[in-house]
């Protein structure tokens, strides 16, 4: 199978997975700062939710059949379940974990991109890297005492 293929496959089992996380938290999320962390985990699981599309529309735009069960996406994903039992500040730890790990993600797909010579996918993939950069310091800057 192409590479690429596998790569962007990574990156949508680990954004879905994210993307379930991030709602999971949104829903479930309580103290004193419930309301602004409500509204950033649900702008966040909004744009996951596009990126989502955009994923699985530059595989099948390459030609390969999308990826899109549970199992195959726990099959290839990166980032652990979320605990809805988790205290805010957790959750936020939590998601601040996974963006940087899922830059890493993209970082990898990108180079992979970029060798196989298919500037779409590695400049989506860059654009996503910065979106996650972004997220992973509005989360730790919110962890800030």
């Amino acid at each position: 199978m192409n590479s690429v293929v596998n790569a962007l496959e990574i990156v949508l089992a680990d954004t879905y997975a994210l993307y379930l996380k991030t709602q999971n938290y949104h829903w479930n999320v309580e103290g004193r700062d419930f309301k602004p962390l409500h509204e950033m985990f649900g702008s966040q699981y909004n744009d996951l939710f596009e990126a989502i599309d955009v994923i699985g529309e530059l595989i099948r735009g390459i030609g390969s059949r999308t990826i899109g069960t549970f199992e195959d996406f726990s099959k290839l994903t990166n980032i652990k379940g979320g605990n809805k039992d988790a205290d805010a500040e957790h959750m936020v730890a939590d998601l601040l974990h996974d963006h940087e790990l899922i830059g890493q993600t993209l970082g990898k797909a990108s180079k992979v991109a970029q060798q196989a010579g298919d500037g779409v996918a590695a400049s989506y993939l860059g654009e996503r890297m910065a979106v996650h950069r972004k997220t992973a310091w509005m989360l730790k800057s919110t962890l800030v005492k």
